[in-house]
């Protein structure tokens, strides 16, 4: 497994933190995300034949939340 850890802009809240994980968990070879919205910070476990950096940062912009790549 791989662990990535990206700084996201725009969370402000628990509410932004569960929008962010809920779509990370949902792409395929995540294996657990945390978001913490006072360190602007998503980290994700995934298996990294199956999911890139890129594909997980244009979905956290997709959910409405800046990562910064």
């Amino acid at each position: 497994m791989e662990q990535t850890t990206l700084e996201v802009t725009g969370m402000s809240c628990g509410g932004c933190e569960s929008n962010v994980i809920d779509a990370v968990e949902a792409l395929e070879g995540v294996s657990s995300v945390t978001a913490n919205h006072e360190a602007d910070e998503v980290r994700v476990e995934h298996d990294e034949a199956a999911i890139d950096e890129s594909t997980i940062a244009d979905t956290i912009a997709d959910a409405g939340y800046e990562p910064a790549v």
